[in-house]
Protein backbone atom coordinates (compact mmCIF):
# COMPACT_ATOMS: atom_id res chain seq x y z
CA UNK A 1 0.00 0.00 0.00
CA UNK A 2 1.47 3.52 -1.01
CA UNK A 3 1.70 6.19 1.42
CA UNK A 4 -1.16 8.97 1.54
CA UNK A 5 0.44 12.55 -0.65
CA UNK A 6 -0.12 15.23 1.41
CA UNK A 7 -3.58 16.77 -0.48
CA UNK A 8 -3.02 21.28 -0.76
CA UNK A 9 -4.51 23.04 1.55
CA UNK A 10 -7.80 24.47 0.27
CA UNK A 11 -7.52 28.19 1.96
CA UNK A 12 -4.71 28.33 0.16
CA UNK A 13 -5.72 27.86 -3.36
CA UNK A 14 -8.62 29.99 -2.70
CA UNK A 15 -6.55 32.84 -1.52
CA UNK A 16 -4.24 32.20 -4.76
CA UNK A 17 -7.14 32.23 -6.60
CA UNK A 18 -8.18 35.30 -5.17
CA UNK A 19 -5.02 37.02 -5.41
CA UNK A 20 -4.69 35.68 -9.76
CA UNK A 21 -8.34 37.74 -9.89
CA UNK A 22 -7.63 41.07 -8.80
CA UNK A 23 -4.60 41.11 -10.80
CA UNK A 24 -6.45 40.62 -13.97
CA UNK A 25 -8.77 42.99 -12.59
CA UNK A 26 -6.29 45.47 -12.05
CA UNK A 27 -4.69 45.16 -15.63
CA UNK A 28 -7.67 45.06 -17.02
CA UNK A 29 -8.60 48.77 -15.60
CA UNK A 30 -5.14 49.89 -16.36
CA UNK A 31 -5.38 48.88 -20.22
CA UNK A 32 -8.94 50.10 -20.97
CA UNK A 33 -8.77 53.33 -18.98
CA UNK A 34 -7.84 54.83 -22.19
CA UNK A 35 -8.40 58.91 -23.10
CA UNK A 36 -10.23 61.27 -20.88
CA UNK A 37 -13.82 61.52 -21.70
CA UNK A 38 -14.21 64.64 -24.17
CA UNK A 39 -16.49 67.31 -22.63
CA UNK A 40 -19.02 69.39 -24.51
CA UNK A 41 -17.19 72.57 -26.69
CA UNK A 42 -19.85 74.63 -25.59
CA UNK A 43 -18.99 74.58 -21.98
CA UNK A 44 -16.17 76.33 -20.11
CA UNK A 45 -14.57 73.48 -19.13
CA UNK A 46 -14.98 72.16 -22.99
CA UNK A 47 -12.95 75.40 -24.12
CA UNK A 48 -10.60 74.96 -21.51
CA UNK A 49 -9.52 71.05 -22.53
CA UNK A 50 -9.36 72.09 -25.84
CA UNK A 51 -7.20 75.05 -25.69
CA UNK A 52 -4.92 73.10 -22.70
CA UNK A 53 -4.82 69.84 -24.86
CA UNK A 54 -3.88 72.56 -28.48
CA UNK A 55 -1.29 73.99 -26.21
CA UNK A 56 -0.10 70.29 -24.44
CA UNK A 57 0.58 69.23 -28.34
CA UNK A 58 2.22 72.46 -29.20
CA UNK A 59 -0.51 73.31 -31.52
CA UNK A 60 -0.36 77.18 -30.88
CA UNK A 61 -2.54 78.18 -33.73
CA UNK A 62 -5.61 75.93 -32.93
CA UNK A 63 -4.94 77.21 -29.20
CA UNK A 64 -5.01 80.92 -29.97
CA UNK A 65 -8.80 80.40 -31.90
CA UNK A 66 -10.04 79.50 -27.88
CA UNK A 67 -8.42 83.30 -26.95
CA UNK A 68 -10.29 86.57 -27.11
CA UNK A 69 -9.34 88.24 -30.10
CA UNK A 70 -7.68 90.74 -27.54
CA UNK A 71 -5.31 87.89 -26.61
CA UNK A 72 -5.09 85.92 -29.59
CA UNK A 73 -5.07 88.58 -32.59
CA UNK A 74 -2.21 90.15 -33.15
CA UNK A 75 0.14 88.55 -30.44
CA UNK A 76 4.21 87.54 -30.29
CA UNK A 77 3.72 84.57 -29.57
CA UNK A 78 6.22 82.48 -26.86
CA UNK A 79 6.79 79.54 -29.11
CA UNK A 80 6.62 76.64 -25.84
CA UNK A 81 6.44 73.49 -28.39
CA UNK A 82 5.21 70.59 -27.36
CA UNK A 83 4.70 70.09 -23.73
CA UNK A 84 5.28 66.07 -23.23
CA UNK A 85 5.47 66.06 -19.78
CA UNK A 86 2.42 68.08 -18.89
CA UNK A 87 -1.22 67.10 -17.54
CA UNK A 88 -4.12 68.83 -17.27
CA UNK A 89 -6.87 67.71 -14.23
CA UNK A 90 -10.40 69.68 -14.26
CA UNK A 91 -10.27 70.89 -9.82
CA UNK A 92 -13.68 72.95 -10.62
CA UNK A 93 -15.68 75.78 -12.20
CA UNK A 94 -17.73 78.65 -11.05
CA UNK A 95 -20.05 79.89 -14.10
CA UNK A 96 -21.97 82.99 -13.83
CA UNK A 97 -23.91 84.51 -17.07
CA UNK A 98 -21.67 86.17 -18.98
CA UNK A 99 -18.37 84.84 -16.99
CA UNK A 100 -16.86 82.11 -15.91
CA UNK A 101 -13.41 80.52 -13.46
CA UNK A 102 -12.42 77.02 -14.25
CA UNK A 103 -9.39 76.17 -11.56
CA UNK A 104 -7.44 73.23 -12.99
CA UNK A 105 -4.41 71.12 -11.73
CA UNK A 106 -1.25 71.35 -13.58
CA UNK A 107 1.16 68.54 -13.46
CA UNK A 108 4.39 68.53 -14.49
CA UNK A 109 7.10 65.84 -14.83
CA UNK A 110 10.39 66.21 -15.11
CA UNK A 111 12.50 63.13 -16.19
CA UNK A 112 16.04 62.64 -15.61
CA UNK A 113 17.67 63.95 -12.79
CA UNK A 114 20.01 61.69 -10.10
CA UNK A 115 17.20 60.51 -8.42
CA UNK A 116 14.86 59.93 -11.50
CA UNK A 117 12.02 61.52 -12.55
CA UNK A 118 9.99 64.49 -10.48
CA UNK A 119 6.37 65.97 -10.04
CA UNK A 120 5.39 69.56 -10.14
CA UNK A 121 1.80 70.58 -9.46
CA UNK A 122 -0.12 74.23 -9.18
CA UNK A 123 -3.23 75.15 -9.32
CA UNK A 124 -4.07 77.49 -11.83
CA UNK A 125 -6.98 79.49 -13.10
CA UNK A 126 -8.36 80.28 -16.66
CA UNK A 127 -11.41 82.99 -16.91
CA UNK A 128 -13.55 83.13 -19.14
CA UNK A 129 -15.95 85.05 -21.47
CA UNK A 130 -19.04 84.38 -22.89
CA UNK A 131 -19.11 85.13 -26.92
CA UNK A 132 -21.19 84.74 -29.90
CA UNK A 133 -23.06 81.86 -28.09
CA UNK A 134 -20.04 80.21 -26.64
CA UNK A 135 -17.02 80.62 -24.34
CA UNK A 136 -13.41 82.63 -25.24
CA UNK A 137 -10.56 82.25 -22.54
CA UNK A 138 -9.59 85.64 -21.09
CA UNK A 139 -6.44 84.53 -19.05
CA UNK A 140 -4.94 81.43 -18.85
CA UNK A 141 -2.26 79.80 -16.17
CA UNK A 142 1.16 80.82 -16.98
CA UNK A 143 2.06 77.28 -17.49
CA UNK A 144 -0.19 77.10 -20.77
CA UNK A 145 0.11 80.95 -22.42
CA UNK A 146 1.04 81.11 -25.61
CA UNK A 147 1.06 84.58 -25.69
CA UNK A 148 1.12 87.39 -22.56
CA UNK A 149 -1.45 90.73 -22.52
CA UNK A 150 2.32 92.24 -22.04
CA UNK A 151 3.32 90.76 -25.58
CA UNK A 152 -0.22 91.87 -27.66
CA UNK A 153 1.10 94.58 -30.38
Amino acid sequence: MEPARPRPDRTLIVILAVIAALAIVALIVVFTRGEPEVLDESTPEGVVQRYSAAVIEGDEAAAIEYLVPELGDPCVRIGTGPQDGMRVTLVSTTERDDSADVRVLITVTYEGGLLGSSDYEEEGDFDLVRADGGWLIESTPWQLAVCTPEMVQ
